[in-house]
């Protein structure tokens, strides 16, 4: 045998022993590492750990929650010249090898042997989807065969399009934005779809270093990451020339974008999330929960607005307290200073620059220069205190003067001068029939302060609180037209300190008072001998019955004036129960929470139902119940393919009757209906009248003011919708001797109610069955003689209705009290 063939034999033979022991180097290496590598399958179910996102009842975005931006997308959404830009980016071969690159893995190789260190690494978008989804990004080599066998197995199990799919919305791309969509978002405010090719190249250049390549850290290198990628796709056939050359002269256009919030409400999005994390705990801000809410945009923009204005009319009423601060003539010291002071709400910062005859020239943020003329700064009498202003100023210079930072407003009119108001406020509306909170504002600046006082405040709610009263005196046996003596009362006991003597609010007393009028103009006096009449037990009895926290309510009379310290919910939780027919609702936000497309949790109210009674939804219950699916067995040859799948639908899809809960009835038909009667004259006649512009007939209400003047409140409603407002201070003073629930929130709610209900018709409520109108003697709530020209009708259950004159039966229900008192029920 020949030299040379021998060698050749050797060589062969050297060959085989070196694949061999290749392949058995393989084999031990999968064998060792497979038994560890985690289940291809659970990418199928993956969780991308997105944030949770609240949004309201139209779908419009309120907040997300979450450490890592991320909206996912269907590959079939992604354009194909955006797929491109990544290939030509991080793997150019994607669609031709299995998993794994071997020019790649040569070239890292050559890389590791020529410098010591590893560089590109040769990983395969695929092995990158592999290490971002189950590996660590520890660069070791144990590392990178685990990334191979798993990037080999993924291929086998997934198709390429689930596969890019998945590396598009898991990549990291700086900013906390992890996915194509969210990148685009950040960078570009933009969804993936609308991004020019100059953008795509610039966010596909992103995964190889995102902080190196940022264009928002590093402009410069961004732009010379993306103009290589755009060489490659033109390089690769991706892109045609012109289009190259288009792409490459385009400037670096890209910039922060927040989060692109479309409703403000972030009392609203605090409230939920702490609702959502109760039930899903640290997977609240990961695992993609979406919330819909009950919230109504427009009316949650409404009162927004109210509550902005109703507090800017409030200070302005006070006095100017002066600019936020007091500084030099440098300019440059203005632009810092506005730089480091935010827009809170509707009130922009601003430096004076120059004060004219006319008015005064500001600065903004921005850089921008504006006019404040003297119209929108003349209401700036000096504040003193809550009770008194300085002398109204004649020129600008009397309240501006160069160097100060102050606040302003847009009007219709022009720029206005503002302050932050001190003074709070809240408001929340709902929904009568099932409890949907429609609208929720907790403060003036949910930023500067996070305390939402619509569910966490207390405070005595006053006036606003006597349609319980009178509702529990109706419920016993009073009507309308009781009279009752609103005459002053002392009240001496050793217990107290002082007497007690209790007054109405303009000081004055009218005497004997129809229960009607007593409610509508809100005399106290009237209030307390009604409760004291009904009683202290029965009243709280009947108002727990109602909903209202009895644990709240003061066991004793000082209950009719509004004592108890309840929360705006509270308080507009009961006036659900007027509003809608009598019946108690429980107030919601969540409708209902989807998580990967599906519905996990969806919340199902109790309805209020007017001419509905409980039989009739026990038998839409009991029809539901009966509508069980057959369970049919099908053969092919007794029925054709057309009537399999007509039948098959039919039993996937029966015809079940919406079935709705019921909620309890709380509060009988008929007293319901004359408390609501009475209260809408508190609007036509009453402490409400200035809602009268509104020119709605179906307007009911109370006005509520506590003692001092600390808090002031207008609960009002018709039957479809309830809103209740409260302004005060967060630290219990007065709001000034002439500030009332009439001038101070019942303008708040009026602006609310003009949007909310805006195009709405007029409702009109059924008298029910069993009340009678009779005409009245107005001075004695007795049938009127006839002919009488002063005779008004009143409502009256039957039973209830008066009969004969006082003098012919003393016992009347109509009589006038002369009550006696016992002290220790005053406190």
């Amino acid at each position: 045998m020949s030299k040379a063939v021998r060698v050749a034999r050797f060589g062969l033979w050297c060959g085989v022993a070196v694949l061999c022991g290749a392949l058995l180097i393989g084999s031990s290496a999968f064998l060792y590492l497979s038994p560890s590598l985690p289940s291809v399958e659970s990418l199928r179910d993956v969780r991308l750990q997105t944030p949770l996102r609240i949004y309201a009842e139209d779908g419009s975005l309120i907040a997300e929650f979450g450490e890592k931006r991320r909206s996912p997308v269907n590959i079939e959404e992604v354009p194909d010249t955006l797929i491109k830009a990544f290939l030509a980016a991080e793997d150019d071969r994607f669609f031709s090898h299995n998993g794994v690159d071997i020019n790649g893995l040569l070239r890292a190789t050559v890389q590791l042997v020529s410098t010591g260190r590893i560089q590109s690494g040769g990983s395969t978008i695929t092995m990158q989807v592999a290490k971002n989804f189950f590996l660590s990004r520890e660069r070791v080599f144990s590392r990178k065969f685990n990334e191979i066998l798993l990037a080999m197995e993924i291929e086998r199990k997934l198709s390429k399009p689930e596969i890019i799919e998945l590396y598009l919305n898991k990549i990291y791309l700086g900013n906390r934005a992890y996915g194509i969509e969210a990148a685009a978002q950040v960078y570009y405010g933009k969804s993936v779809d609308e991004l020019s090719l100059a953008q795509m190249a610039m966010i596909a250049g992103l995964p190889k270093a995102p902080s190196k390549y940022n264009p928002l850290a590093n402009a410069p290198r961004s732009l010379l990451r993306r103009n290589w990628i755009l060489e490659r796709m033109r390089d690769l056939g991706y892109i045609t020339e012109a289009e190259f050359t288009e792409a490459v002269d385009r400037p670096v256009t890209a910039r922060y974008h927040s989060l692109p919030i479309d409703l403000e409400a972030p009392y609203v999005a605090e409230a939920v999330r702490m609702e959502v994390a109760q039930l899903y705990g640290a997977n609240t801000y990961t695992d993609g929960y979406e919330v819909y809410t009950s919230i109504n945009s427009e009316q949650q923009r409404a009162a927004n607005t109210a509550i902005d204005k109703g507090l800017q009319a409030y200070d302005e009423r006070h006095g100017y307290r002066g600019p936020e601060q007091e500084l030099s003539t440098n300019p440059a010291e203005w632009q810092q200073t506005l730089n480091t002071t935010s827009k809170i709400g509707q009130l922009q910062a601003a430096v004076v620059t120059d004060v004219s005859e006319q008015g005064a020239s500001i600065l903004f943020r921005d850089g921008s220069n504006a006019v404040l003329d003297w119209e929108g700064m003349k209401w700036a009498k000096p504040y003193i205190d809550v009770n008194r202003q300085g002398k109204s100023p004649k020129i600008p210079e009397d309240v501006l003067k160069p160097g100060y930072l102050i606040r302003v407003r847009a009007s219709d009119e022009g720029w206005r001068l503002s302050q932050i108001p001190e003074a709070q406020s809240a408001m929340i509306a709902i929904k009568p029939e099932d409890g949907a909170i429609t609208a929720m504002v907790g403060g003036f600046n949910f930023y500067d302060s996070k305390y939402n006082r619509v569910t966490q405040a207390n405070r005595q709610v006053g006036s606003a609180f006597k349609p319980f009263v009178y509702s529990a005196a109706i419920q016993k046996g009073a009507n309308p037209a009781t009279m009752i003596n609103d005459a002053p009362v002392v009240f001496n006991d050793d217990k107290l300190e002082s007497h007690w003597r209790p007054q109405n609010d303009n000081q004055k007393f009218y005497g004997p008072t129809r229960i009607r009028e007593g409610l509508y103009r809100s005399r106290n006096l009237v209030s307390i001998r009604l409760l004291q009449r009904t009683g202290v037990n029965y009243t709280l009895d009947y108002m727990e019955q109602l909903g209202l926290p009895r644990d709240k309510l003061p066991e004793n009379l000082s209950l009719s004036l509004g004592s108890a310290g309840l929360t705006p919910l509270e308080l507009a939780t009961g006036y659900t129960v007027i509003a809608n027919g009598g019946f108690k609702v429980e107030p919601y936000m969540i409708r209902r929470i989807d998580r990967l497309d599906t519905t996990v949790l969806e919340y199902e109210p109790t309805v209020a139902c007017r001419e509905c009674t409980e039989e009739d939804f026990q038998k839409q219950e009991e029809l539901a119940q009966e509508q069980v699916q057959p369970v049919v067995e099908l053969d092919a040859t007794d029925i054709d393919t057309t009537d399999q799948l007509k039948l098959l639908a039919d039993i996937a899809q029966p015809e079940i009757p919406v079935v709705r809960k019921l909620a309890p009835r709380v509060m009988d038909k008929r007293t319901n209906y004359i408390m609501y009667d009475m209260m809408q004259d508190v609007i036509q006649r009453g402490t409400g009248r200035r809602a009268k512009a509104l020119n709605r007939s179906d307007l009911a209400g109370k006005t509520g003011t506590t003692n001092d003047q600390r808090d002031v409140w207008f609960s009002g409603f018709n039957p479809s919708l309830q809103a209740t407002v409260w302004l005060g201070f967060d630290q219990p003073s007065t709001l000034g001797r002439w500030e009332y629930g009439a001038n101070a929130a019942l303008p708040i709610w009026i602006d609310f109610i003009k949007v909310a209900l805006r195009n709405q018709p007029d409702i009109t409520v059924p008298q029910p069955e069993g009340l009678v109108t009779l005409k009245i003697d107005p001075k004695t709530g007795q049938p009127a003689a006839p002919g009488d020209p002063d005779a008004i009708f009143e409502i009256f259950r039957a039973e209830d209705a008066p009969k004969i004159s006082p003098i012919d039966n003393p016992g009347s229900s109509n009589e006038t009290e002369e009550e006696t008192f016992n002290p220790g029920d005053i406190f």
